[in-house]
């Protein structure tokens, strides 16, 4: 009901708390998931896997149509930390969304009809300026600010914004100029996620990831949630290694973050749950290293 104020279940609310409890060397697993502000089946994802009380970590697309219903929703949620999912592609049939920054402003990055490509490979073809992907970063960092939000991080859509050592060093500069977090530059590991999983073992292959995470280290599990149904099985990846049906296994990695053998799992593993406002908290900004040889 969208008139109703958010409540999260107390049960799962206390579990939230004991999770968050810092404690020396204890296995910890930071909860990202991207893309909120692209539908609003995402969106609504979302919302669904905060009320179970998990800490979050939510990369917002500021760039897509989406995206206030996704700033609306997290003005009520002020224990997500939110970032900026750095944009330079649109990669979906028939939904396509361009630069902030309009065509005309940043015309090596984008098609003949104004949008960003849809796949990295396409976008380098076309030879983009660095120039005008610094302008047009800047500018969906700063539309982020300006709506209200604590931003804590930034993070990067299908990889673009770093593939490149230059593409990389501007990312940096723009995260030292507005002080906010970079994902993975906390020293986070990689955790081993269940976006390619067949959508009915993707609850059972979650829980076989936490099992498997890194003792005494920063964990990062990157999801991509969202609710299956017409708007979101409409949407068809312009890319060759894009998932087909889409819209099944988005709802069904919802479905898995949402399941209480997920939420066991992380209570008999003893798993301690960050965002990445508390690795900045406690470990500061000038603490952050790149995880490839150049950089910060």
């Amino acid at each position: 009901m969208p008139n109703q104020p958010h409540r999260t279940p107390i049960i799962v609310f206390m579990l939230s708390i004991a999770l968050s409890g810092s404690t020396a060397g204890q296995t910890q697993l930071l909860i990202r998931c991207d893309d909120l502000g692209m539908t609003h089946a995402v969106n609504q994802a979302f919302k669904k896997v905060a009320a179970t009380g998990l800490p979050l970590s939510a990369s917002v697309m500021f760039v897509c149509p989406w995206y206030q219903e996704a700033v609306a929703m997290l003005r009520e949620m002020p224990q997500v930390a939110v970032g900026v999912h750095l944009t330079l592609n649109a990669e979906w049939q028939n939904y396509r969304w361009g630069p902030l920054c309009g065509g005309k402003t940043v015309p090596s990055l984008v098609d003949t009809c104004g949008y960003f490509f849809p796949s990295r490979q396409a976008l380098f073809d076309n030879q983009p300026r660095l120039e005008e992907c610094e302008l047009e970063l800047r500018a969906q960092i700063e539309r982020a600010l300006r709506s209200g939000l604590r931003i804590d991080y930034v993070d990067y859509h299908m990889g673009t914004a770093v593939s490149t050592p230059e593409l990389r060093t501007l990312v940096e500069q723009l995260a030292r100029e507005y002080h906010l977090g970079i994902s993975r530059y906390f020293g986070e590991k990689d955790a081993r996620g269940v976006y390619s999983i067949a959508p009915a073992e993707k609850a059972d292959s979650l829980v076989q990831c936490i099992k498997q995470l890194t003792p005494g280290q920063v964990n990062l599990l990157v999801c991509h949630i969202g609710q299956a149904g017409t708007e979101m099985d409409a949407l068809l990846d312009l890319n060759p290694h894009g998932l087909k049906d889409m819209s099944r296994h988005r709802q069904a990695e919802c479905d898995a973050l949402c399941s209480s053998k997920f939420h066991k799992a992380l209570r008999r593993q003893k798993i301690q749950l960050v965002t990445y406002r508390d690795l900045v908290s406690r470990y500061g900004l000038e603490a952050m290293r790149s995880p490839v040889p150049t950089g910060y």
